[in-house]
């Protein structure tokens, strides 16, 4: 058997492949570990090991034990290494200002960096049947999928979701969590982990002495059950007694009897000793501070505050200590999952969750002695 020369151009073209391949792999995840691309690109080890030194030699990875990582300088993407997806995608958000922006702003970064197109439609909480949105956009448009955030709180939810699998066209939720019945299989989707955000906040308190803490949350927030979630591990996770913290919904900001809630949540946390606080979002956060900074106590003197959010924590004074959803990374990520798909249409259904962070600032400090 005559071993096949590996500078033949067929070899040449394929190893180009493997090369952008695992870039594209390595530029999305930071990482990419050997046995998974084996069995991904069905290569022998021994030619990804290959690969890898010729790749580490030309600076473009890092080789670690069972895989390789970014170099300091980041990844270097070949033109190759995105392979065009063009056409339109359809994105339908609940919101075209707070906190989708910036879920936006990464889909249209990636869309454009993959060659696609995307068409976008804000509805609002209200909706209670997104359907005729997503239907006049397949009707005018040549959609090739969707990126929607429906609202999953209306008695229409499993409606849209039957409309978006009969459709024929795929889909990737993002921020939300649904399945198909009756078969209760779990839609694709991108998430962040909200409830380790919570759990973030948390420790952070628990870290500066904090025994006895808060959590005030929006209604009507999709968002808020997960922090709610999370909370609760937390508390159960420092050992906290129910008496050492409170939960409060605050209606919406629009509301007249919403200062009357804050008013009210003020005094629970006098009343029960409360001195570290979680409030989302960012605006129910500062509205809280104004208004108990008019009645005479200082943050974070007397009460240390954590926003949810980050989107506009950062512009209060003092700077507000605030979890942060990677809100262009899920947005990016989506878009990802759904140019897989359309490559791919056989590829098993992708979950992706990702972490929050906490950015640490003035509205926190070390309880008082």
């Amino acid at each position: 058997m005559t071993e096949q020369n590996p500078t033949a151009p067929q070899a040449a073209l394929l190893g180009a492949e493997r090369r952008a391949y695992v870039l594209t792999a390595l530029a999305r995840d930071g990482v990419v570990r050997m046995a998974q691309l084996t069995e991904e690109l069905d290569v022998a080890p021994v030619t990804l090991r290959r690969d890898f030194a010729q790749m580490e030699k030309e600076g473009l990875l890092v080789r670690v034990h069972g895989g390789a990582v970014a170099p300091s300088g980041g990844v270097t993407l070949p033109e190759q290494a995105v392979k065009p997806t063009t056409g339109t995608i359809a994105v339908l958000v609940p919101s075209l200002n707070y906190y989708w922006p910036g879920v936006i702003r990464g889909i249209e970064a990636e869309a454009r960096r993959r060659g696609l197109t995307p068409i976008l439609r804000g509805a609002s909480y209200e909706l209670q049947d997104e359907r005729p949105v997503l239907e006049r956009l397949v009707a005018e448009q040549d959609v090739r999928g969707f990126i929607v955030a429906p609202n999953t709180d209306t008695p229409h939810a499993q409606d849209v979701v039957q409309w978006l699998k009969a459709s024929g066209l795929p889909s990737v939720f993002v921020e939300r969590d649904a399945v198909l019945l009756p078969s209760g299989e779990p839609v694709e989707n991108v998430v962040t982990d909200h409830a380790l955000g919570a759990v973030f906040a948390a420790r952070h308190l628990a870290s500066l002495g904090h025994r006895k803490v808060g959590l005030i949350l929006s209604r009507d927030s999709p968002t808020s059950r997960k922090i709610a979630r999370g909370w609760d591990t937390a508390c159960a996770e420092l050992e906290l007694q129910p008496s050492d913290h409170f939960e409060q919904y605050f209606p919406d900001r629009a509301r007249a009897n919403f200062s009357v809630a804050v008013d009210d949540a003020i005094d629970t946390a006098l009343r029960t000793g409360v001195t570290g606080l979680l409030i989302h979002s960012d605006p129910e956060a500062m509205a809280f501070i104004d208004i108990a900074l008019n009645r005479g106590l200082a943050v974070p003197r007397d009460l240390s505050v954590v926003a949810y959010d980050d989107e506009v924590a950062q512009l209060f004074t003092p700077g507000l200590t605030a979890v942060s959803p990677p809100r262009a990374a899920v947005g990016a990520a989506a878009v990802d999952l759904l140019a897989r798909r359309l490559e791919d249409p056989t590829r098993p259904v992708h979950r992706v969750t990702l972490n929050p962070s906490l950015n640490v600032r003035q509205s926190t400090a070390a309880v008082r002695a």
